[in-house]
């Protein structure tokens, strides 16, 4: 059975560039927001979350820090545009297991993505 990765970024073009890169490898699932990442992962396994930092609504230290009461188990990768330092730190402190800058190379994400998996 092929691992299973949430998608979650308020932009359409970044979901399927995303599906792109990964589907071959991996089921990938999708979700726009923060609120339906989380309902999303309330009804179903996860192995791996990758998680847009700003989003309308509830960014995403809000989603991690909500999903961490339910799903704590479930490796987060933040994706961030700003690539701010702040915003870095913020993410591995809150538990991120990793971090990748927009737009990012699909060869980066996939090694990322498929080395926290081997861990698991």
């Amino acid at each position: 059975m092929q691992k299973r990765i949430l998608v979650v970024d308020d932009d359409d073009m970044n979901l399927m560039r995303t599906k792109r890169i990964l589907g071959f490898d991996y089921d990938v699932f999708f979700a726009s927001s923060g609120i339906e990442a989380l309902d999303t992962l309330k009804r179903e396994e996860m192995d791996l979350v990758l998680l847009d930092i700003e989003m309308p609504k509830m960014n995403g230290f809000e989603t991690f820090e909500r999903m961490k009461e339910f799903a704590a188990d479930i490796p987060v990768i933040f994706l961030t545009a700003s690539g701010q330092e702040d915003d870095v730190v913020s993410a591995i402190r809150l538990g991120a297991v990793n971090y990748l800058k927009k737009p990012f190379p699909p060869q980066e994400l996939l090694m990322r993505v498929t080395q926290e998996l081997e861990k698991r």
